[in-house]
């Protein structure tokens, strides 16, 4: 029996084996399977799918991608071990297994139905254990992250089934006599949901049974407001029958417990002191001058004086985000909007969280001062931090003081600075995200971000002056950028240039794109760049500090934890705790989370930059070496792994000595899952770290790498990213001296001309290729190389010559061991035979090449080439079942495998098969996928020989016109690529269909 899968969808959308996660890939592939999962056990059409995935506006290939989308869930579920089939193909579309298999919102129905078996037998502790057991399934709203009508319904019905349970929960732990316990949690749940009337029931049945009969009193009052407010009816029966039950203690209410007795008030309190007279203090700093942006924000933050605040009582606000990135600005520009809301003053503490000449102020001392601030006389502020807390709080209950914190560095420091009750606002500002404070109402949480270009260069025309940034607003984009749209750096920059007329903004920009100079430039006078973040790395514990200093040293754009763990040298859970770290100090920003599942972080260029100085002046010189050296091992390790695991490793040959490093099985598994979708993920990093390892001078490093994403580049047609990768390595490589990386890279240089028909281009490379792995006597790369100069020549109509050439490389690659290029070569063999009109021997060679495919169940993509091959010569012998059946099976295997390129030709093949078969009407439609897909991938030579076929279609089917625009367009995209054979064969049709 295979690994038992556990679906969740009482909160964000996940699958478990065991204890591990199962990574579930794209949105489009969570979104599909939520739509399983709203109705397990039932069939759910592929067109539900559609109109789902694509929001009712699908592409043509949207059926096409559904398929791709499953195939790869079905991969994950057997990768996690799964051996049954978990998706079922079942007319008109798919359904969800549920007889192996877990699922929470199950387990939750159930739970709760022996819950309401317990109570209804009085068998109260043991329903209030299930129904914790079923509450405790929930992480969060039901199908979180994944977006459909369908689902968005299915999750609005969980959750009212949630909310029923937790009812019918309260309810039993009422009659266990815990009401002071259930107080807390039933206020804030009223909060959430102010129109329950069972749960504003319970509170008051609580609150009277600990001994808060006014509390109780206010709740109704407070709900009979709303309810006759906002839906203009008065409570039901039943709120009205507990409220008239608490007004004359009806004996049916008593407690089954006794409560709790409240402690009296101690001798000597604060509280007791003479009330002192109230003053309105005026404290906040001045407004940010040239304010520009945060409209979203600002909008957030007008929740905390809004109606329904206003008849809520206290609200508090928080502002979080990145040194320099405005808190304080947004603070106070909003205060100065909402004074008029607060009549009774505004209290202001700068609480120095961050502060390189002095420690945090303790609350201790802003309650002295906020206390005198309120009136209270010197003399009679207390001493004592408890006491100061009371007086505060008992001042503050009947006023409206707004209260702004700023640059608070832990919630202890807020912690005694809030208000009891009253009308009272609380702002504060943090870099932390103080998950310990609850804002309220929930949108005054408020993270900033980098500014958008337009608020930027706003910002920089307020301060410089419309005159000199108008005529140049590309130096002023580029400025901008350069500043990394943080506010605190765009204001020093553009301080610098008001207060110097003589400089251009280009002038500003030279000296800033010197990455050396760029933060000296930034940290001049009292505003400084590189303080401001060394006053966050001053309080990284020494573990996230280094790893902070060597993520510097990467030129990747994102990555996973995984790079942590290789440049500290530790396990991948433990630095993604560090990076997390980095997170919660603001270092780090999560961008997203990737198709393998993985959370994505970056920097942003200034903190990079600093990070990189830090490591320059903290790390030696060895140390900085082996760690960058450990993290381009540690991709090439994973990389070969992925190409393994894709390819069996095959088709790529020829490889440097680096040695791997060894990573844990579980992560790698973790990672690739779906090796193409981890190679998707990683690309520009991949490309990044490639010219990394050629810069740095580890040549075999960036070579190696880039061969074993070869295959990746060219099944996603990423041309430009692998030449770029190539001419990197290359380059590296001849410094190097190392013959071998000169020859791999001079190969897939060659394949890339090759790929876009540019022969002669590709045929040189080819040749210097050759020359190369001669000298260094490898002879695994000349065969390589001697099956592609055979491949060019066949494309030039050299077929004798062609044959010479993969008949010389065969017999080598059988030595090595090279299954896949063998397999390679023989299908090449049989098309070349084709090309010669000699179908009957070509179909030796494409029936071998099949054969050796299959003996690894890894090599997909050549065996997909292979059965396409046999297609093409079944359909030259007019053997269109066989041939069919061939084409099909080659669409199942590059569907798996998501690759595009592959499934335009298998298509193709198959639309020709059934133009043959004389159904037209079938070819045209399988054809109209195909073509989507070549111009999708922007292969114009597929995609002109799709059209010229299905300019015959259209010309059998009598509809001229829409013939006469597939061949034109036929013509067009072969003298795109040189194609000048076909070319020709375009312009015959039209001719032919002309007369």
């Amino acid at each position: 029996m295979g690994e038992q899968l556990r679906f969740k969808v009482l909160g964000p959308l996940a699958v478990t084996a065991g204890e591990a996660g199962v990574p579930l890939g794209g949105a489009r592939q969570r979104a599909i399977l939520a739509l399983l999962l709203v109705t397990p056990g039932r069939v759910v059409p592929v067109d539900t799918m559609v109109d789902t995935v694509w929001n009712s506006n699908p592409p043509p290939t949207s059926r096409t991608q559904v398929a791709i989308c499953v195939a790869a869930l079905r991969k994950i579920f057997k990768s996690a071990g799964a051996t049954d089939d978990v998706i079922v193909t079942s007319h008109p579309g798919y359904v969800l297994n549920t007889e192996s298999h877990r699922f929470d919102s199950l387990d939750f129905t159930d739970l709760v139905q022996t819950a309401e078996q317990c109570a209804k037998e009085g068998r109260l502790p043991e329903a209030a254990q299930n129904y914790a057991q079923a509450l405790d399934l929930w992480r969060g709203p039901a199908f979180s992250g994944v977006s459909g009508q369908l689902i968005e319904d299915e999750a609005a019905r969980l959750e009212e089934h949630r909310l029923n349970a937790y009812d019918d929960s309260t309810l039993v732990h009422l009659e266990l006599g815990q009401h002071q316990e259930l107080i807390p949690e039933l206020a804030a749940m009223v909060r959430e949901h102010p129109l329950r009337e069972r749960i504003r029931h319970h509170l008051m049945l609580a609150q009277y049974r600990s001994g808060r009969r006014a509390d109780a009193m206010e709740t109704y009052r407070d709900a009979r407001t709303q309810f006759i407010d906002e839906l203009g009816i008065e409570p039901g029966p039943d709120l009205n029958e507990l409220h008239d039950a608490i007004l004359r203690d009806d004996p049916s209410l008593a407690p089954v417990a006794p409560a709790v007795e409240r402690r009296p008030a101690q001798p000597g309190q604060a509280a007791q002191a003479p009330a002192p007279a109230l003053a309105v203090p005026s404290e906040l700093p001045p407004d940010v001058p040239a304010f520009t942006g945060r409209t979203e924000e600002l909008a957030a933050l007008e929740s905390l004086v809004s109606a329904e605040a206003e008849d809520r009582g206290s609200t508090i606000g928080l502002i979080t985000g990145a040194a320099g990135i405005g808190k304080s600005g947004l603070a106070m520009r909003w205060a100065f909007r909402a004074v008029e809301h607060f009549p009774d003053g505004q209290l202001f503490a700068d609480l120095r969280g961050y502060d390189e000449h002095h420690e945090p102020v303790s609350a201790h001392d802003v309650l002295s001062r906020f206390l005198r601030s309120l009136g209270v006389p010197g003399e009679q502020v207390p001493t004592d931090l408890e006491e100061r807390v009371s007086l505060y709080r008992s001042l503050l209950t009947d006023r409206r003081v707004l209260i702004v914190l700023d640059n608070a560095r832990t919630y202890a420091q807020v912690r005694p600075l809030l208000p009891g009750g009253g009308q009272c606002c609380v702002l504060v500002t943090s870099r932390d995200q103080m998950e310990e404070l609850v804002t309220w109402p929930s949108q005054a949480r408020v993270h900033l971000g980098l500014l958008s270009e337009p608020e930027a260069v706003e910002l920089l025309t307020a301060i410089v002056g419309e005159r000199r940034i108008a005529t140049v607003r590309a130096d002023a984009a580029r400025l901008v950028e350069l500043c990394d749209r943080l506010p605190l750096a765009l204001r020093i920059a553009a301080a610098r240039l008001a207060s110097k007329p003589h400089w251009t903004v280009r002038y500003l920009v030279t000296r800033l794109s010197d990455e050396r100079r760029r933060l000296d430039e930034l940290s001049q006078g009292e505003s400084q760049v590189r303080a401001s973040l060394a006053l966050s790395y001053r309080y990284l514990p020494e573990e996230a500090a280094r790893l902070f200093r060597r993520l510097g040293l990467l030129d990747v754009p994102d990555f996973t934890a995984w790079v942590g763990a290789a440049l500290l040298n530790k396990e991948a859970l433990d630095a993604e705790r560090l990076i997390e770290d980095l997170v919660d100090a603001q270092f780090l920003e999560v961008v997203s989370i990737d198709p393998t599942g993985q959370l994505r972080y970056r920097f942003h260029g200034l903190v990079r930059l600093y990070a990189r100085e830090r490591a320059r002046q903290e790390e030696s010189e060895p140390d900085r070496l082996a760690a960058s050296t450990r993290f381009l091992r540690t991709f090439l390790t994973i990389a070969e792994e992925a190409d393994r695991r894709e390819n069996a490793g095959s088709g790529t040959g020829v490889h440097s000595g680096v040695q791997r490093r060894r990573i844990d099985s579980g992560l790698l598994d973790e990672l690739l899952a779906v090796p193409l979708e981890w190679y998707e993920a990683e690309r520009l990093a991949l490309v990044a770290s490639v010219r990394q390892a050629a810069r740095m001078g580890e040549a075999e490093l960036a070579w190696d790498l880039t061969v074993c994403a070869s295959i990746f580049f060219g099944t996603r047609n990423y041309s430009e990213d692998c030449r770029r990768c190539c001419e990197d390595a290359l380059e590296a490589a001849r410094t190097a001296g190392d013959l071998r990386g000169q020859g791999a890279m001079r190969y897939l240089l060659g394949s890339l001309e090759l790929g876009h028909s540019r022969l002669e281009n590709g045929i040189a490379h080819f040749m210097e290729a050759l020359r190369l792995y001669e000298e260094a006597q490898e002879d695994h790369g000349k065969a390589m190389v001697m099956r592609s100069i055979g491949t060019s020549e066949r494309m030039r109509g050299e077929l004798d010559s062609a044959m010479e050439r993969f008949a010389e490389a065969l017999p080598i690659f059988r030595d090595v061991g090279d299954r896949y290029c063998e397999a390679h070569t023989l299908h090449n063999m049989a098309e070349t035979e084709l090309d010669r009109g000699r179908p009957e021997s070509a179909m030796q060679f494409a029936v071998d090449a099949v054969r050796i495919a299959e003996r690894d169940a890894d090599s997909t993509r050549v065996l997909a080439q292979a059965v396409h091959r046999l297609g093409r010569v079944h359909l030259a012998l007019g053997q269109l079942p066989a041939a069919e059946e061939a084409f099909l099976r080659a669409v199942r295997i590059v569907k798996e495998k998501s690759d595009m390129i592959g499934l335009a030709y298998a298509l193709l093949g198959l639309g020709e098969t059934r133009l043959g078969k004389g159904d037209a009407e079938a070819a045209e439609t399988t054809l109209a996928d195909a073509l989507d897909i070549a111009e999708d991938c922007r292969i114009p030579l597929v995609a002109g020989q799709i059209s010229l076929v299905l300019g015959d279609v259209s010309s059998r089917l009598g509809r001229v016109d829409a013939a006469r625009r597939h061949l034109r367009a036929a013509q067009e995209k072969f003298a795109v690529v040189g194609a000048s054979a076909l070319e020709q064969r375009a312009e015959q049709a039209l001719g032919a269909l002309v007369g």
